[in-house]
């Protein structure tokens, strides 16, 4: 396996980013609807093309098989699904606390979020 920074973002990376998004939240995210999968699929692409530090693991094919966006590297604050609690275990294993939680996610759906900040 191979972790990079990726500075281009091809078409084709896209695509195979946005399928290991949608494995990974069909896996996760159970709340969800396939058709509300759907929808929010559709604003990936751009997310994926405007996120400052694009992280990618490869497999020994070099395709991805995870990614991560972030601002900056001294991540200190993140939102996470509540009803992901596999999501929220880990991110609490690595030392973040819930701060705050809204009823709704960012696009207005009933999903509450929950936002954790690492404890120093």
């Amino acid at each position: 396996m191979n972790i990079i920074e990726v500075k281009e973002r091809t078409n084709n990376l896209i695509n195979q980013l946005l399928e290991v998004w949608e494995d990974s939240v069909k896996a996760t995210h159970t709340f969800l609807s396939d058709e509300e999968i759907e929808n929010i699929k559709k604003f990936v692409p751009q997310a994926l093309k405007g996120i400052a530090h694009l992280i990618i693991i490869e497999n020994e094919n070099h395709r991805p098989i995870a990614f991560m966006g972030i601002e900056n590297y001294n991540v200190n604050d993140l939102a996470v699904n509540e009803d992901n609690p596999h999501a929220k275990s880990f991110y609490e294993h690595m030392g973040f606390k819930v701060y705050q939680r809204n009823e709704l996610d960012d696009q207005g759906n009933p999903y509450p979020v929950l936002y954790m900040r690492l404890e120093k």
